[in-house]
């Protein structure tokens, strides 16, 4: 039901936008085959859907689709409160040399997105949890932003290569599967088996669901065995809408440098509110990041 919640979200809201590695437990993998993904429902099935989503919206609280409006409202305020043309932000820009280089090591990362993106298609098709792809057209982030990121870093070492640099970019090549939230913690394990299965591996996880007041979700990094790195991020339909919908403007107003301090204390406050209702599936909390973090050895 994941995507049809969040149809729920986006048709009942208009929101105001702007714009290494030890044994994991988890259950065996299984495959179906089949290539094509699940038809979504018809609208009459989607208004069935609708009805039920709101009868849970009025029959539990704390409930985050009932306060979608009011967040929707407080992100108003904010950007009255704080226009945009009062955070200039120059992008930095590369050598003709160095931009060439990044051209030349962006088109090698684009080259290698179609097979796994073929092969995220089949854990999606395969799965038993009914796990689901969201955002799947913005699988590779833009040339403009790489550029940007790899301009950033050599603005720290200028002795880094663009190619190295790109490399380096976790989130270059990004998915997202999301999980009703009585099945989020066993589709954790059968999708990361499954790309396990395909000889990915696992580099980076970490559970935003424990101790993040800003941010709830599990992002995941990965390795192809040809050396491609890529991002997957775990959500339910509640925290992807907070993500991609509700907080996307805050978030990238906190990455801007030119923030200023009293604005970066209301955007936080504003994601901790935001995230304050979004409730962590059953089992969610339990699954551990990785690496697993060192203790801290008494002083």
């Amino acid at each position: 039901m994941t995507s049809e919640l969040l149809s729920v979200f986006n048709g009942a809201v208009e929101l105001v936008s702007e714009l290494e590695e030890p044994d994991r437990p988890g259950q065996p993998a299984s495959a179906r085959d089949g290539n094509r993904r699940p038809e979504l429902p018809d609208p009459d099935e989607r208004s069935r859907l609708y009805d039920l989503t709101c009868a849970h919206v009025d029959a539990e609280q704390p409930s985050y689709p009932a306060e979608v409006p009011r967040f929707q409202q407080m992100w108003a305020d904010h950007l009255h409160r704080w226009p945009a043309d009062h955070q200039p932000r120059t992008p930095l820009q590369l050598s003709p040399d160095r931009d060439a280089e990044a051209t030349a090591a962006i088109a090698r990362v684009r080259e290698a997105e179609p097979a796994i993106t073929a092969d995220v298609l089949k854990v999606e098709q395969q799965n038993t949890c009914a796990a689901r792809l969201e955002g799947i057209d913005h699988r590779l982030k833009g040339e403009p932003r790489l550029k940007e990121k790899v301009a950033e870093k050599i603005e720290h070492e200028p002795n880094k290569l663009p190619s190295e640099v790109v490399r380096q970019i976790t989130d270059a090549i990004r998915y997202t599967f999301c999980f009703e939230p009585a099945k989020y913690a066993a589709g954790y394990w059968d999708v990361t088996q499954r790309l396990e299965a395909r000889e990915y591996r696992m580099v980076y996880s970490k559970n935003h669901w424990r101790d993040d007041p800003e941010y709830k979700g599990i992002n995941t990094r990965w390795v192809t065995p040809d050396g491609q790195r890529f991002e997957m991020q775990f959500h339910t339909a509640e925290s992807y809408h907070a993500k991609q919908e509700v907080t996307h403007g805050s978030y990238e107003r906190l990455r801007n440098p030119l923030t200023q301090d009293d604005e970066r204390h209301e955007l936080r406050l504003y994601q901790r509110e935001v995230c304050r209702w979004i409730a962590a599936p059953e089992g969610a909390t339990a699954i551990a990041d990785y690496p697993p973090e060192r203790p801290k050895l008494d002083a």
